[in-house]
């Protein structure tokens, strides 16, 4: 079953973002089970949603591939993540854009 996986992380900063978006390359190597990803950087910090096929799917990529580059850059702090199951998942056509 599809889950929403909702994240907050005070305190990170768009250029942590980007520095472990382009270490792990989730963009250029999808991660099984990896179905969306929206992050936004706010006052406090950093929101991310992102659909996954199953929870454990996002626990596997979050173990072995997200949290040891955020070890190794020194990020400090710990997400606040909730996971719901997806009532339901719909993107058609969305291209996305980039500043």
């Amino acid at each position: 079953m599809a889950v929403l996986m909702s994240m907050h992380w005070p305190g990170v900063t768009a250029e942590q973002y980007d520095e472990v978006r382009e270490r792990v390359g989730w963009e250029r190597d999808a991660p099984p089970g990896g179905i969306h990803h929206v992050a936004a950087i706010a006052d406090d910090g950093l929101h991310i949603s992102d659909v996954w096929e199953t929870a454990d799917e996002f626990q596997r990529f979050a173990d072995e591939q997200l949290m040891p580059v955020i070890h190794e850059l020194g990020i400090e702090g710990e997400p606040q993540v909730t996971i719901y199951p997806a009532h339901a998942v719909y993107a058609p056509g969305y291209e996305g854009a980039r500043a």
